[in-house]
């Protein structure tokens, strides 16, 4: 529908532009040869009115515009009527042609038009001769220099926007990517630890196993679930229930918690200033960054505990997730993986600070501080 109504809207345009050249040369073409001394006669009027019309259909038929304005032209010149305004009928022809056709075919029909256009320097009731040359071929020239000018700046904008798309389609897919990653490896981890919990349990006190068992099945629906809403930006059938899903955020810590407990990491959570909305960018990567942290305190830091503090000031949100394992053994700094190198891309592209390494009373400590809009 909006194509429909661009190409109505160029034709449109094209015959406004018709119009005016016509007006122009019916007006304008006895002026021009009183200046130059030259008397327009009668078969001057219909090939000015020619040329002037054709150029309604230029951009539908650049080629054949071309070779009627062109013809019109040379007609009345080698009748030796006045240079006048049918010449802008010639030029704006060249120019449709250089524009919207490919260069060797727009130079090869332009170059046409020039030698047939010089016809009126050699014959006609009063050729100009040699001094009619440079007119004439300036006639073509420009237009056409012109015309390429656009037609090269329409595509580099074309190769700009498509760029463009193709860097938003990456982005986003490495963005996915990288969602999909915290989502799988957290829940994994957690999935190991209670399916060895079960498996040690199993024997001995079956109905402990029952409850890790219980833990894994919930814990693989919520991630399946967080995988789902994750993955609906490159779906194109997601369900009612799926767009109304929200995403991961802060708010969603105490199922976090619930979740590690079951899996045998006691998990604190501390809350500094008043708690308030966040931006989704700035809510979602907060809480992966606790979340891989929290991971990689399952996979690296044996027997501990862990303690998450947030804090809301009002600039910025802070994150920071310790625990008590073994903080040296701990991966530090990038070396750690994609997770940590993760966490600091998510920060640090929404202009936060992120920083990670052996905490100074043992174990492991994370921090991130993300920037955030103050409220007034």
């Amino acid at each position: 529908m909006d194509r429909e109504r661009g190409d109505r809207g160029r034709r449109l345009l094209d015959g406004l532009v018709a119009l005016a050249l016509l007006v122009i040369g019916l007006a304008g073409t006895a002026p021009a040869g009183l200046n130059q001394g030259v008397k327009a006669g009668p078969a001057a009027y219909p090939l000015v009115v020619v040329a002037a019309l054709a150029v309604a259909v230029r951009r539908r038929w650049p080629l054949a515009t071309l070779a009627v304005v062109t013809a019109a032209s040379t007609a009345y010149l080698v009748l030796g009527y006045p240079y006048g305004p049918i010449l802008l009928s010639f030029f704006v022809a060249v120019y449709t042609v250089a524009a919207y056709r490919p260069a060797r075919l727009a130079a090869s029909a332009a170059g046409v038009a020039l030698l047939v256009l010089l016809m009126h320097v050699f014959v006609g009731v009063r050729p100009p001769g040699l001094v009619g040359l440079m007119p004439a071929a300036a006639w073509v020239v420009v237009p056409f220099a012109v015309g390429v000018t656009v037609r090269l700046g329409r595509e580099n904008a074309a190769r700009s926007r498509t760029d463009e798309a193709r860097r938003l389609a990456d982005a986003e897919r490495l963005r996915v990517a990288r969602e999909v990653h915290d989502v799988v490896g957290h829940g994994l981890a957690a999935i190991h630890l209670q399916a060895e919990i079960a498996l040690h349990l199993l024997g001995r006190k079956p109905e402990q196993a029952e409850a890790a068992l219980t833990a894994i099945s919930r814990t693989s629906k919520e991630a399946l679930d967080e995988l789902r809403v994750t993955l609906t930006v490159v779906r194109r059938d997601e369900s009612a229930d799926d767009e109304r899903a929200p995403a991961p955020g802060l708010a969603q810590l105490p199922q976090l918690r619930e979740r590690l407990a079951g899996a045998g990491l006691p998990v604190t959570v501390e809350v500094v200033g008043a708690p308030r909305p966040l931006p989704v960018a700035v809510d979602l990567a907060a809480y992966r960054v606790v979340q891989e942290a929290l991971t990689n305190v399952l996979r690296h830091a044996g027997p501990a505990t862990a303690t998450v503090r947030i804090g809301y000031a009002p600039t910025e949100v802070a994150v920071e997730v310790t625990d008590t394992g073994r903080g040296a053994a701990a991966p530090a700094g990038d070396s750690g993986g994609y997770g940590l190198a993760g966490m600091r891309e998510r920060v640090t592209a929404l202009g936060g600070s992120f920083a990670a390494g052996p905490a100074s009373a043992g174990g492991f400590r994370v921090s991130a501080t993300l920037p955030v809009e103050e409220v007034t």
